[in-house]
């Protein structure tokens, strides 16, 4: 019998009907990007005042109206938060002594249908506020580790503890002097729920306004409640907080951070099409109709007008990894998952270089893909591993490496606990 998050992944995961990738590279049509350090009034972007104060928010409002949807300014009111437990992990009945798992709840009193979300946060015991990783995960809170006191989220309940143990390395991460905080991205929008602005039920019958937002933007904005918390938190340093994504997950962390500067880095682990991979090559995963279908879909319904003409399109991927500068932004790529067009993950990352540049940072010097597993790259970073699409532990390893660097000259000594 197949389980509830089983059935939700195929659902995500199957392109539509008739819909055949392409994944040779000499099919890959001609393209022109669009103009990164062009104004809509025609005016050159040559300094970093007229990219912050024009350019920028031209870009930001494109891609929320052509792409992942508008964000609802409506507000849900003072969220209340709930340390549900603080106490040492246990993993494979040893007891850590040096590590701490918090369990949290975000509540939303004054609006009774709005969503409560469960945040799971594991950190290293340390004398400083500690950097985090934060990250929206597949199949609920208790599959991120094999831990048997994760609180079970009830539609999640079928997913084995421990299921995607392997995507998190818990103990490498804290190990390494980081946090990493996870909720369940079905807690805001199960692949068929609409986004908890607007009610939180079914729909029933009701389509979408053009630029409404969809999935990828409700997961979007539930990164930015759990950083809402993380502000609060006396472990966590709420200056070096890096969001990432795996896949749509991907998605929705370059999003975030597109639109919430708290994020001091982005990471973007295979996200494809409408994540870091240019759509314009029309490689592997872009296929427009499903990903914008029904009341579901992970994108607004003007994006279904550019299926067959992604030319048309005012914007392209590589203008959303620039809207994350001067912050560090890492791509990462496998080999064999031509579904999310590891080349044109890396062109996506490349070609946001000018901007980094414009704002006195080096971005990619590189102009070549590298070779499998040679991570390249300074306030850009970009690496292709061998395998399929996953987040490996070589992945933690490359990210925990970028993290390092950057936040390493913003260390910060407050006693915590």
């Amino acid at each position: 019998m197949r389980t509830l998050a089983a059935t939700l992944f195929l659902l995500a995961s199957t392109p539509a009907q008739g819909f055949v990738p392409n994944y040779d590279e000499s099919r890959v049509p001609k393209y022109t990007l669009p103009e990164l350090l062009t104004c809509a009034d025609g005016t050159a972007v040559k300094d970093a005042e007229t990219w912050r104060k024009k350019r920028r928010p031209e870009v930001l409002a494109l891609f929320a109206t052509h792409v992942y949807g508008k964000t609802p300014a409506k507000s849900l009111g003072k969220p209340q938060y709930e340390v549900e437990t603080s106490e040492k992990v246990v993993f494979g009945g040893k007891r850590q002594k040096d590590i701490v798992r918090r369990q949290v709840t975000i509540r939303f009193p004054e609006t009774p249908k709005a969503p409560t979300l469960h945040v799971l946060i594991y950190l290293p015991k340390s004398e400083r506020r500690c950097p985090a990783f934060v990250g929206n995960n597949f199949l609920g809170n208790h599959a991120v580790a094999d831990d048997p006191a994760i609180q079970i989220q009830a539609a999640a309940k079928q997913t084995p503890r421990g299921a995607r143990a392997g995507r998190w390395a818990i103990s490498t991460i804290t190990s390494r002097g980081y946090a990493v905080a996870t909720i369940w991205y079905g807690e805001l929008m199960p692949e068929r729920i609409i986004p908890p602005l607007q009610g939180g039920q079914l729909r029933k019958g009701r389509g979408r306004a053009p630029d409404e937002w969809g999935a990828i933007g409700t997961w979007a904005w539930g990164l930015s409640r759990v950083m809402d918390y993380l502000q609060t938190d006396a472990g966590i340093d709420g200056k070096r907080i890096a969001v990432m994504g795996h896949s749509r997950n991907g998605k929705a962390a370059l999003w975030a951070a597109a639109q919430d500067e708290r994020f001091a880095m982005a990471i973007s682990n295979e996200s494809g099409g409408f994540g870091a991979a240019l759509t314009r090559r029309r490689f592997g995963g872009t296929d427009i109709p499903y990903m914008t279908r029904g009341s579901n879909g992970w994108f607004c319904e003007n994006l279904r007008k550019y299926a067959g003409r992604e030319n048309a399109c005012p914007v392209d991927q590589h203008m959303l990894i620039a809207l994350i500068a001067p912050r560090p932004v890492y791509v990462a790529s496998a080999k064999q998952d031509l579904w999310c067009d590891p080349r044109g993950e890396f062109l996506g990352a490349m070609h946001a270089d000018p901007v980094y540049r414009l704002l006195g940072l080096r971005g990619m010097d590189e102009r070549k893909q590298p070779a499998v597993e040679t991570p390249i790259g300074d306030y850009i970073g970009y690496h292709i591993r061998k395998g399929k699409h996953n987040v490996t532990l070589y992945d933690w390893e490359r990210y925990l490496d970028f993290a390092d660097r950057h936040f390493r000259n913003s260390d910060r000594k407050e006693d915590v606990r």
